[in-house]
């Protein structure tokens, strides 16, 4: 049995995490929670998460929740596979940045748009996001001409907002703009991201098979 338990549901943000595992490249032990048994929102599960929730993992008894901050978790328990800058180093600021961009204003900006909220200007004030037009202009900035968030090398930062990108233009809550389809194709097809889709995509396709 492995040390280190990831929880998820292949229809889910537990790919972003499934993708970092194999960035990570060690043994992982994968619990599905199916959505049709209600499986996240059983006792046991919420003495994990008690959003009832995925993805989550437990890595030695220690428990994280939340998609970035599973990300940065990772790769600080597991430095060897060079998917954050050193602790101490300048780019760090910039790493954890955009790492949380992800996690702050692009979710909230997806968000309202799913729910069809669109703040008025006063409104946008008051909002960690401000607009959807600003959080877009931002991103656009930190990846056109670039193929890394983060000096010259992929980190964490770039598996999280590539996946949220990706998702997004996807299903239609982000604009496709020709800098976010450049960057976020270079990261698609790096191994590990497409072995995760490999594997999640398998069980989707499982799942619909009928049964006898």
């Amino acid at each position: 049995m492995s040390n280190l338990v990831f929880y998820t549901n292949p229809m889910s943000r537990g790919r972003i995490i499934r993708w970092m595992l194999e960035e990570v490249g060690l043994p992982y032990e994968a619990r599905i929670l199916h959505w049709e048994t209600a499986d996240a929102k059983a006792a046991d599960y919420r003495a994990i998460n008690p959003m009832g929730k995925v993805p989550a993992i437990v890595h030695d008894g220690v428990v994280v929740t939340e998609c970035a901050a599973i990300c940065a978790y990772l790769a600080d328990a597991f430095p060897q596979a060079g998917l954050a800058p050193p602790v101490h180093s300048p780019l760090r600021g910039p790493y954890y940045r955009w790492l949380f961009f992800g996690a702050g204003p692009i979710e909230q900006a997806v968000g309202a748009k799913v729910m069809n909220l669109e703040p008025t200007t006063d409104q946008s004030r008051s909002l960690g996001f401000g607009s959807m037009d600003d959080v877009l202009g931002a991103v656009e900035g930190a990846v056109k001409d670039r193929a890394y968030l983060v000096g010259d090398g992929f980190t964490a930062a770039d598996l999280y907002l590539a996946s949220h990108l990706s998702w997004g233009m996807n299903f239609g809550t982000i604009e496709k703009r020709p800098a976010f389809e450049t960057y976020v194709e270079r990261h698609l097809q790096r191994p590990a991201a497409r072995r995760a889709d490999e594997i999640d995509d398998a069980l989707i396709a499982a799942e619909a098979q009928p049964t006898a």
